[in-house]
């Protein structure tokens, strides 16, 4: 079936925060738990992962994969500030370790969209002080574990903020266009209007009605009117701020472990221009991935993450085409895009790339296995064209919590029972490990 190199690694990917369970000292426990979330529900006991990963471990070996994409929660390991817990990093030592057992390859994400508490009381990821912060803690976690490490990603999808912005901007742009025209089904209309272009768990219908209620609540638990988390609506000014971080992480963690292979991950789109929508489509590209460059170039690697595609027309994106497939996530399914976006990457970016991301949020798990298929094929015909691609982590390992969307969404390999924490291993988890045979 494959035709990728030996040394190719085919695996699967999470988040702590979604599959671990009782993250209490995160930004997003708190907002889960307010009054006026914008959650489903709260993620609780998620998956259980942090008690059951040497099962789910197991299981991804047994079917083949050879790698493992997984964060290590900074609220766990500094649950105050300028407090380490030895305890939680014995644990992520004992999950490195369980990974080199079974032969698996640890792909290790020091930050995946959750923060400590204290990190948002302190301004967030619009303040300078989180620079500074974000680097202490990552090169406290290369002198503890840099011995059972080799690729690294600082940051997950470091452009999501400056997504969230625009796609805050169109909804609200959007709402006043139909207040003007007296439209009354504004809710369902911009639902599918935007919600689907993230490629990330949010609801920003519910983040807009609450927007005014939170502010109070904001300033109760968490001392501010604003949050300023990692997918808060990000300034131009935040969005250097999240470079600069990276760039200080790196530096702070190669002082410790120079042999560590370091970059981070973005959420990018096949960015396709239709008629009239060129030059939109140039400056989405830019947006979305270009004017980074100056401050990657010269990482190790490059983690690329993408589920679909982005028309573009006169006006900017353009619905799903009609009678296209679609996921649970209201994306396109069109697993074409990877391979358009690997491409076009390594035109303007040409240093090796990790997919650190790709999968399909779906109840079928024939099209699940489908997608992997075509998404992998088109991995393959990069690889036959000399683009350094190291390898494919399919999202995700098992399905879990979804972020705002809850439990609902399921992108995962392996099923799982919430009421007894059982875990079902699907086809897809199979067939994706016989890509590496």
């Amino acid at each position: 079936m494959s035709r990728l190199p030996e040394n190719f690694l085919i695996g699967a990917a999470t988040a702590a925060h979604q599959v671990e369970g009782n993250n209490i000292h995160s930004d997003y426990w708190a907002m889960e738990h307010m009054k006026y979330a914008n959650f489903n529900e709260p993620s609780l006991d998620a998956v259980d992962h942090y008690n059951r990963y040497e099962e789910d471990i197991r299981l991804l070996a047994e079917a083949g994969l050879n790698a493992y994409r997984f964060s290590i929660e900074w609220a766990r390991v500094e649950p105050k500030q300028g407090e380490f817990d030895e305890a939680e990093i014995e644990h992520y030592r004992k999950v490195l370790l369980r990974c080199k057992e079974n032969g698996v390859e640890p792909i290790v994400t020091m930050h995946h969209f959750t923060s400590p508490k204290w990190l948002i009381e302190n301004g967030g990821w619009e303040s300078e002080e989180t620079v500074e912060a974000f680097a202490r803690y990552c090169k406290y976690v290369a002198e503890q574990l840099g011995d059972l490490m080799h690729y690294v990603c600082t940051i997950n999808e470091a452009n999501m903020g400056i997504q969230v912005a625009a796609i805050s901007e169109r909804y609200i742009r959007q709402m006043r266009q139909r207040m003007a025209q007296m439209q009354q089904a504004q809710e369902n209309t911009s639902k599918n209007s935007v919600e689907g272009t993230a490629q990330v768990g949010m609801n920003f219908n519910a983040m807009m009605a609450n927007m005014q209620k939170q502010k109070a609540e904001n300033l109760s638990v968490f001392g501010v009117e604003t949050l300023q988390t990692f997918v808060s609506a990000r300034t131009p000014e935040g969005d250097m701020l999240v470079m600069r971080a990276h760039q200080a992480a790196k530096a702070a963690m190669k002082e410790v472990c120079p042999d560590l292979q370091i970059g981070l991950t973005m959420s990018l789109h096949d960015i396709q221009a239709q008629e009239g929508g060129e030059e939109r489509a140039i400056k989405e590209w830019e947006d979305e991935f270009a004017h980074y460059l100056p401050y990657i170039k010269d990482d190790d690697f490059f983690g690329l993450q993408n589920y679909s595609r982005s028309l573009i027309g006169p006006d900017g994106i353009l619905p799903n085409p009609e009678g296209s497939k679609v996921t649970q996530m209201d994306y396109e399914n069109y697993p074409q895009a990877l391979e358009h976006v690997i491409r076009r990457v390594y035109q303007e970016l040409p240093i090796p790339i990790m997919v650190t991301e790709n999968g399909i949020a779906t109840a079928d798990d024939h099209e699940r296995v489908e997608f992997i298929n075509q998404a992998l094929h088109g991995v393959s015909n990069c690889v036959a064209d000399q683009i350094p691609v190291l390898g494919y982590m399919y999202w995700s390992l098992l399905d879990n919590f979804e972020w705002q969307k809850g439990f609902s969404i399921t992108f995962g390999l392996i099923a799982v029972d919430r009421s007894t924490q059982t875990r079902y291993p699907k086809e897809s988890l199979k067939f994706l490990g016989q890509w590496n045979s």
